[in-house]
């Protein structure tokens, strides 16, 4: 029963990912940047603390 509700539940985050970046594609990309900058901020961070 468990595997059935993460399967639909991953279905719809898809769907809902899909739809996001076919209806607001500039918002998608934004999000995208955001989520790698997070990234790279860790990164700094942690270069920071070894220099």
């Amino acid at each position: 029963m468990v595997g059935w509700i993460k399967k639909i539940l991953l279905v719809l985050l898809v769907t809902f990912a899909l739809f996001y970046l076919f209806t607001r594609p500039e918002a998608a990309a934004e999000a995208v940047r955001t989520f790698f900058a997070a990234f790279e901020a860790i990164g700094t961070f942690f270069s920071e603390l070894v220099s």
